[in-house]
Parts: C-alpha cells; structure tokens; sequence
C-alpha cells in the first residue's frame, strides 16, 4: 500500500507542484502564430476580392489598408513564433484587432450584427486575439525563444552572469 501512496503523490506532485512555465509561453506563442497567420495567408490568396471592400482607415486606402493587415499578419505572427522581439511584435496585432473589434461593434463591418452572450458571430475572435496578445506582452517570451538567446549572448559579452541580469524570464 505504501508504494501506490507514493505512485498517487508523486503523480500529484508532477501535476500541481510543478510548472512548465517556459513550455507553455511557447505553447501560447506558436498557437496564437499559426491562428493570426491564417488569417494573413487567406487575406493574401483573396487579395484581389477582398481589396475593395477591405475597411479603410485614416484616409488610407482600401487596398494599402489590406497590404498593411497582411504583413502585420505573417510578420508579426513569425516573429511571435520565433520569440523575435516578442512584446514589440504584439503591439500591431493587438492595435489591429481593437481596429477590427470597433468595425465589428459599430456595425462597419457587412454581414455582422453586435453580438449576445449566446451569439456566435465573429465579435469574439478578435477580443480572443487581444486577450492571449495581452498575456505574451505581459509574460514575456519564455526561455524558449531567440528574445532569450540573445538576451544570453548580449549578458555573456558584458561578462554578467544569467543569474544576476535576468531575474525572472
């Protein structure tokens, strides 16, 4: 009996005591990635379709409007992939989704009506995006990111150790 005691606490211990801290901000990252990524992509196959009725914004054209939310999409969706310059490259998405989620409530955006607490129109998405954009800016990239390694050589040529010039990462 005393070695299916220690089986359920060491089990126990593995799923509560335990975080994957690191593992999880790359879990987040790639998720979010390839989530906004295909947004970009279809944005990119139906440029020619989508260019004109694409939402317009400070006097900028429908089109350059479109190319602007396509390399917001596929750039900072890689870079947030890669933990490249992670908190900076949630900035645009971030903007470009309370930009989306305005469109949505004020009713600019065809075919979407304000949505409910049982509705399932497309309000939700981008307040989805904003939220998760939210955490990465907060929490960082993790250890497992190019933002880390480079954090590593930069601290390693000033002749610092990790310890002392990353407290927390």
């Amino acid at each position: 009996m005393s070695k299916f005691s220690d089986i359920v606490a060491n089990t126990y211990l593995r799923f509560t005591g335990y975080t994957y801290s690191n593992l999880g901000r790359l879990f987040i990252r790639l998720f979010v990635g390839v989530m906004f990524m295909q947004f970009g992509i279809r944005h990119l196959v139906n440029f020619s379709t989508m260019s004109a009725d694409f939402p317009t914004m400070l006097g900028i054209s429908s089109e350059a409007c479109l190319i602007i939310m396509i390399i917001n999409e596929l750039l900072c969706s890689l870079f947030i992939m890669a933990g490249f310059l992670t908190r900076l490259s949630t900035i645009p998405p971030i903007l470009s989704m309370i930009v989306a989620e305005w469109y949505i409530l004020h009713d600019l955006v065809p075919n979407t009506s304000i949505y409910g607490l049982d509705s399932t129109d497309p309000g939700y998405v981008p307040i989805l995006f904003i939220g998760i954009y939210l955490f990465i800016l907060l929490a960082g990239p993790g250890k497992i990111s190019l933002d880390y390694f480079i954090s590593l050589f930069i601290i390693s040529r000033k002749g610092h150790n990790e310890e002392e010039a990353l407290e927390e990462v």
